[in-house]
C-alpha cells in the first residue's frame, strides 16, 4: 500500500473517531467540553506531528508529498466517517449533515493533518542532522600534520 494512502486512512480514522468521541461526549455534558476537546485536538495534533518527524528523521522519501497527499485524503475521509460515525452512535444524524462535513470538517481535519506533519518533518529534519559523534571521526581521519590527505606535498 502506497505510503501516502496509509497516513490518510490512519489519520481519517483518528480524526473521525475523535470528532464522534467528542459528539457523544457533548450530548451528556453540553456545558463542560472545553478540556475533553483541548485532549482530542492535542491527540490528533500529536499523532500527525509524531509520526511526520519520525518519517522525517528516518529519512524517508517523498516525505512531504505523502504527508501532502495524506492531508488531503483524510479531509473527506474523516468528513464522512464523521456522519457514519454520528448516525450510528450519537443522534441518527441524516445525509443531510454530509455536505458540511465533506466542506467546512473536511478543511479543517486537512489542516489538522497538514500543518502538524509540516511541523513534525521539520523537527524530524533537525534531529536528523549530524550527530556530534560523526564530526569527531572526521577529525580522526586527518593526519597529524594538520594538513588534509590527499597529494604529497612536493619539496
Amino acid at each position: 500500500m502506497a505510503p501516502w494512502l496509509t497516513r490518510g486512512l490512519v489519520m481519517a480514522l483518528l480524526h473521525g473517531a475523535a470528532v464522534t468521541v467528542l459528539a457523544k461526549y457533548e450530548v451528556f455534558n453540553p456545558t463542560d467540553k472545553t478540556l475533553f476537546t483541548s485532549l482530542a485536538l492535542a491527540v490528533l495534533v500529536g499523532a500527525a506531528a509524531g509520526w511526520s518527524a519520525v518519517d522525517a528523521w528516518q529519512d524517508k522519501p517523498e516525505r512531504g508529498k505523502n504527508w501532502f497527499i495524506a492531508a488531503l485524503i483524510a479531509g473527506p475521509v474523516s468528513g464522512v466517517l464523521y456522519v457514519i460515525g454520528r448516525a450510528v452512535f450519537v443522534d441518527q444524524t441524516g445525509a443531510s449533515e454530509l455536505g458540511g462535513a465533506l466542506t467546512g470538517g473536511a478543511a479543517f481535519s486537512a489542516l489538522l493533518v497538514l500543518i502538524p506533519a509540516g511541523l513534525g518533518l521539520f523537527v524530524g529534519g533537525l534531529i536528523a542532522k549530524k550527530a556530534p559523534e560523526d564530526d569527531q571521526d572526521e577529525d580522526e581521519a586527518q593526519p597529524a600534520s594538520g594538513k588534509p590527505a590527499g597529494k604529497p606535498s612536493q619539496a
